[in-house]
């Protein structure tokens, strides 16, 4: 129970969870769009999921001095690529959380002429952004450890034999590139926290292409990458040894 209790009382911990119960119901809309006997539910489920929206913006508030801040530290660091990737897609993240305040301002009222359609897509190009920055680091980091682990002798032993004794027909058609997967395997094998912000970055990619028009989704894709990217959240909220760093 202590865990759980010291879980939900952070602003993030909240926040994911409903952002998980939030893409769930979307999930489930989806699955029952057809049923006619489950109207009822399905107007709940999107009134829910309706409400969850609007909470998670109001959690949100403040989320751009965090981002501020994030930014501060990324732009120390001394790894070149390290620090474009982080503080552009920290700074990205930044003008995200600005639009998403001023439209939560909109919703309750604060404020009145402004265009909602442009800041709403607005949001979503920075968002979209931010991912691309942070799965370009993520790529960075899975190439590097790629490298090192292709430079050791114990290594290279383990791929050539699994080579000789697994012949694919891939590498007659593209040479080597059942050897880039292996390795590419094995890294993230060694790095799950690599792996799950990996996959995480691409499950979220798919919700600004989709509200963007760049690749047309539905509420079943939107819904299960958000409910994934939500639960991995979660996942390395509460084991910090799987969070990625920096």
């Amino acid at each position: 129970m202590d865990p759980f209790v010291k879980f939900t009382s952070q602003s993030q911990g909240r926040d994911r969870i409903f952002r998980a119960a939030q893409y769930a119901c979307s999930l489930v809309v989806y699955l029952l769009r057809n049923n006619s006997d489950r109207k009822d539910l399905v107007a709940k489920l999107k009134s829910l999921e309706t409400s969850l929206s609007a909470g998670r913006k109001l959690l949100r508030l403040g989320n751009a001095a965090n981002s501020i801040e994030a930014a501060k530290r990324t732009v120390q660091l001394s790894d070149r690529v390290l620090r474009l990737c982080l503080t552009v897609a920290n700074v990205s993240r930044t003008l995200y959380f600005i639009c998403d305040n001023v439209l939560w301002a909109k919703s309750v009222g604060l404020i009145r002429n402004i265009d909602k359609e442009r800041w709403s897509l607005n949001s979503f190009r920075f968002y979209f952004f931010s991912l691309v920055m942070h799965l370009s680091r993520d790529v960075y980091a899975v190439l590097q450890v790629m490298t090192k682990r292709s430079r050791d002798k114990n290594f290279k032993q383990r791929m050539d034999q699994h080579l000789t004794e697994n012949p694919e027909v891939a590498e007659v058609v593209v040479p080597h590139l059942d050897g880039f997967l292996f390795l590419l395997l094995e890294a993230l094998k060694s790095h799950p926290d690599l792996a799950l912000d990996s996959v995480k970055n691409i499950c979220d990619l798919f919700i600004p292409l989709d509200k963007l028009g760049l690749y047309q989704s539905n509420g079943g894709v939107i819904g299960f990458c958000g409910l994934i990217s939500s639960l991995i959240g979660i996942v390395t909220l509460t084991q910090p040894r799987l969070r990625i760093a920096p």
